[in-house]
């Protein structure tokens, strides 16, 4: 594994981090779950995102999943070496007046209890998820600073915040003594607009890590769907976030033409997508997995990171 320093921090990532959107809530077999996140550990993957809300339609669920797979496999000093991440910000609980946000009332509380599903006394990185425009920036990054005063977080991250949001959020972190560490967003060949937004530029200004998250666009920049949906794909399985008319014909085609140039490369498509999200400034980049083989495959993608001038442009060509 390749580890990469988080902004201007000292903190390391792992190149490729497992998130725990799907597959590991009380909905998905056990087992299963425990054998994925076992198989990326032995592989160097030491970094683990969650956020109060994963496991749908069972919120919480993922993050009770992973308590349980730490507490039954991993010892005090394979801890030690692990970063666990979770996130608060989007809709929770069900309803009520703090089921979202960015207020220190909802954060507080959800983190409280996002540390009793995962059974520990803190967690490396907590996240605002999602920008909150009913809150007071200034109230959320106090938040921040809080629980890291508290000992519940050792550093606070923002996910889904544009350049902007991410100056004015560094600005009052900074201010506070609690610098923003990362920032996560989307980012794949099929989604580049933090590359629009000058989110590179800005994080290197203000010496935030970067992390992308879907950066295999939910599987579409695999091979899977280049014949059809397969069943026991997350469309052929009426997943919520992806659904059978994001895979059209002008998309199967770019996809086909990816494929080929992987093939080039000796690397699978899922692997280059993997690998040209890494070609810059990301500090490391989330993948999902279903299966144990599928965390195998797409840890290959760090024996080849480099790209020619020629496949840049290439891949350009077919993604405009």
């Amino acid at each position: 594994m390749i580890y990469n320093r988080c902004g201007n921090s000292g903190l390391k990532l792992p190149a490729i981090s497992l998130g725990l959107w799907h597959n590991f809530g009380a909905g998905d077999v056990y087992a299963n779950s425990e054998a994925i996140l076992k198989r990326a550990y032995e592989l160097g993957i030491t970094h683990f995102d969650v956020a109060n809300n994963y496991g749908r339609p069972y919120d919480g669920s993922a993050e009770e999943t992973l308590g349980k797979i730490l507490k039954k496999n991993f010892s005090s000093n394979d801890r030690d070496r692990m970063v666990i991440a979770t996130k608060a910000g989007f809709d929770m609980w069900g309803g009520g007046p703090y089921e979202f946000g960015g207020s220190k009332k909802y954060l507080i509380s959800s983190l409280d209890q996002s540390l009793k599903r995962l059974g520990l006394d803190y967690v490396d990185i907590f996240y605002h998820h999602v920008p909150d425009s009913e809150t007071p920036l200034e109230e959320t990054m106090a938040a921040l600073d809080l629980i890291v005063r508290q000992g519940k977080a050792l550093y606070v991250g923002i996910s889904n915040y544009n350049s902007e949001q991410t100056k004015k959020a560094s600005e009052i972190l900074k201010k506070l003594g609690t610098p923003c560490l990362i920032n996560q967003v989307s980012y794949s060949m099929f989604d580049r607009h933090i590359e629009e937004d000058n989110l590179f530029e800005t994080h290197k200004e203000e010496g935030i890590g970067t992390i992308a998250f879907v950066p295999l666009a939910q599987g579409l920049l695999t091979d899977k769907y280049i014949h059809g949906i397969p069943e026991d794909s997350r469309i052929g399985r009426n997943s919520l976030y992806l659904h059978d008319n994001d895979v059209t014909e002008e998309k199967v085609n770019k996809i086909i033409k990816l494929n080929e140039i992987a093939k080039e490369r000796g690397q699978s498509l899922a692997q280059m997508a993997l690998a040209w999200t890494l070609r810059g400034d990301l500090t490391s980049t989330l993948i999902g997995a279903s299966k144990v083989k599928q965390v195998e495959d797409n840890v290959k993608a760090i024996e080849n990171l480099s790209f020619s001038q020629e496949e840049l442009d290439m891949i350009d060509t077919i993604l405009r």
